[in-house]
């Protein structure tokens, strides 16, 4: 607790306040920062997260008193360290995710939690069937890391689980869930180009122009 107490005064005591107004609109002001831009934030942070690399499973007390903290560079520490562990989670972890995944939720934390859900279900298959889910939850953030969760796969992807997950969020009008879309087959597209273009070619009418722009980019 006392490496923990250490590392938090070190963030509270290494903010930018003109950096931290910036960065507050960058995000729509929906949070607080500190103004620790992200090369000094994970300077701060390299021996604590070194040390903690060595712990055999991931403190999940930490991870949540982080999402606790009013800053949002904590949140973004709790990604990185989350992200240390992501080979040492499992299935049953998937539910403190979605905890922390609904709380406080955009973009930037949400695009590092996608991966450390999708090293879960890669090794733990059993995953799968909760990210389908998540797929059709009301809450379009965990239809997003559903959607988006397999984007580092590459040969490895579950193309069937990747097509279900997709035709779930057919018809959307949300913004980040027809870019996730998009963004999942620009990046299978560079692994397999030829089922790109047939699910395209299959299923372009129900989706958005962006999705179809998106996946499109590199075929």
């Amino acid at each position: 607790m006392l490496e923990t107490t250490v590392l938090f005064d070190a963030l509270e005591n290494g903010g930018d306040k003109q950096a931290a107004i910036a960065m507050s609109a960058y995000m729509r002001n929906q949070f607080a920062f500190l103004g620790i831009a992200t090369p000094k934030r994970k300077a701060l942070c390299r021996d604590f997260l070194k040390s903690a690399k060595k712990e055999p499973n991931a403190n999940w007390d930490f991870i949540n008193l982080c999402w606790q903290k009013p800053y949002r560079e904590f949140q973004y520490i709790a990604v990185d360290y989350l992200s240390l562990f992501k080979e040492k989670l499992n299935a049953e972890d998937m539910r403190k995710i979605k905890n922390i995944a609904v709380d406080k939720s955009w973009w930037d934390t949400i695009d590092g939690l996608d991966r450390v859900a999708g090293a879960i279900a890669l090794r733990d298959p059993t995953a799968n069937d909760i990210l389908l889910t998540w797929s059709i939850d009301d809450n379009f953030w965990l239809r997003r890391i559903a959607i988006d969760h397999q984007l580092d796969r590459k040969d490895k992807t579950n193309v069937r689980l990747l097509e279900q997950i997709i035709i779930n969020n057919f018809w959307q009008k949300e913004f980040f869930i027809n870019k996730a879309i998009g963004w999942s087959l620009r990046e299978y597209s560079k692994t397999n180009p030829t089922w790109v273009r047939a699910f395209i070619k299959k299923h372009g009418d129900k989706m958005s122009n962006l999705s179809v722009r998106e996946a499109s980019k590199y075929i």
